[in-house]
């Protein structure tokens, strides 16, 4: 039986491909494997951006409008995370300061000296730390509905406003109708799909389940294990107005905490998934913040 996501998605890897893009493994330890989107032709002027993917999704298929809009302008990287699309390892580790790593080892071995790292949810998330980790590899962060940190206080809001006991039961849904919830609740108005699309998402995107649950608890730290960073770089927040997930306090408090080295910019009308909602004006934003970032 013909699966129309499949094909969807095939379709999409050769439109990447058409914009001069092409997938390669990265070692980054014997064990330790990620899969990178890049440019066929990587030694080029370009400045570097590396889009870097939420929890529902891989990363071609988190920003595929963003990698076909910018990836002629900049040297786009798209990186799927242990444990999406073709990225394993056999270490027992699942922590973001581990993720964070491998990523920031693994843009090192591409040859990255510097980029702007874009980042989606966990991917914000990740982002932020492996600025704080690699100061001299990242120069910006844009951080698009996501947290500095997962504690437990912002977890559990975040959890009663959408209606789950867990990450993971939200996340990592077992049936067709888990996986429209999940989009729903993502999304400031996601159209409506025919069901056997939803089935369909549910068999190819959700695998590693096991590991993927070991990441999200440990995602979630104690209000007392965390401590706020100072970052060199400019941080630039671009959040999704009527994000059901995090809310608008979140990214105000994200704001507050980064100090004078963020900015603020909300889309109307868009939810946690915004740059997938509102792919022209989140494109505008991202055009208009990375020249600035160039030019500073």
């Amino acid at each position: 039986m013909v699966n129309f996501f499949s094909i969807c998605k095939s379709l999409l890897h050769g439109a990447v491909k058409l914009v001069g893009m092409t997938t390669q493994e990265v070692e980054i330890e014997p064990g330790t494997i990620l899969n990178f989107w890049l440019p066929i032709q990587t030694t080029n002027n370009k400045p570097a951006v590396v889009f870097l993917h939420g929890f529902g999704f891989d990363g071609i298929l988190t920003w595929p409008f963003q990698v076909l809009a910018f990836a002629k302008t900049y040297s786009v990287y798209v990186p799927d995370f242990l444990y999406f699309g073709g990225s394993i390892t056999d270490r027992p580790e699942r922590t973001v300061e581990f993720q964070s790593e491998c990523m920031g080892k693994g843009l090192r071995k591409l040859g990255v000296e510097r980029c702007t790292l874009v980042g989606l949810s966990y991917g914000g998330t990740v982002a932020l730390k492996v600025a704080e980790m690699y100061p001299d590899l990242v120069e910006s962060v844009v951080v698009t509905c996501s947290v500095m940190a997962l504690i437990e206080s912002v977890s559990n809001a975040a959890l009663q406003r959408v209606g789950f006991s867990s990450w993971a039961d939200y996340l990592l849904p077992e049936t067709a109708e888990r996986v429209k919830t999940l989009l729903d609740v993502a999304s400031y108005s996601f159209p409506r799909l025919p069901e056997f699309i939803y089935k369909e998402i549910l068999e190819k995107m959700f695998n590693h389940r096991k590991e993927r649950t070991e990441l999200l608890k440990a995602l979630v730290i104690s209000d007392q294990q965390f401590t706020i960073p100072r970052y060199q770089q400019k941080v630039y927040i671009l959040w999704g107005e009527n994000d059901f997930i995090f809310d608008m306090e979140t990214a105000w408090n994200l704001k507050e905490q980064v100090g004078q080295n963020a900015t603020l910019k909300a889309i109307e009308k868009a939810g946690h998934l915004v740059n997938l909602e509102r792919p022209c004006l989140y494109n505008r934003e991202l055009k208009r913040i990375l020249a600035y970032a160039q030019q500073s």
